[in-house]
């Protein structure tokens, strides 16, 4: 697999939430800018609870900005509902046990931690414009900062 590039088609999903199920499609119908989609590891740990916390604080200022936000991990639904109810996250938050989306954005596959070598989630995100292209595309990014970079990058203020 190889990572997406601004202009490649996104790869198209409807995965199950908390609350039923989500997908590219209807969040790309009701998006006049675009899709954030997040990829995080675990639901609840420290860095994915920050990135998550960061998309939350953010999310009006996206919204109002044409953005709609999707965080997707392999936790199954009831960890993410739990998670969402912690944190206060008013976001979808899909499930992806299988890791079928995660391998079509290539955001699953080897990744080191601490000198170790394991497969994993690679912390990702990607904008989908409402047309299914990407227009951004960044893999192996911080929890702790990335929010605010990708603000930036799409223009839109605090």
């Amino acid at each position: 697999m190889t990572r997406l590039t601004p202009g490649d088609t996104a790869p198209d999903f409807t995965l199950p939430t908390a609350d039923g199920e989500v997908s590219l499609a209807a969040l790309r119908r009701a998006a006049t800018k675009g899709v954030v989609v997040y990829f995080y590891p675990a639901a609840g740990t420290p860095g994915c609870t920050k990135e998550a916390c960061d998309f939350r604080d953010s999310l009006a200022s996206l919204q109002g900005a044409g953005y709609a936000v999707v965080g997707i991990s392999p936790d199954p639904p009831a960890k993410l509902a739990k998670f969402a109810a912690d944190e206060g996250l008013t976001f979808p938050l899909a499930s992806d046990p299988e890791h079928q989306v995660l391998e079509a954005y290539d955001a699953w596959g080897e990744k080191q931690n601490y000198g170790k070598t394991y497969v994993g989630v690679i912390r990702s995100t990607v904008v989908v414009a409402p047309d299914g292209t990407v227009t951004e595309a960044q893999y192996n990014v911080k929890a702790t900062g990335h929010v605010a970079r990708l603000r930036k990058l799409l223009g839109v203020d605090a």
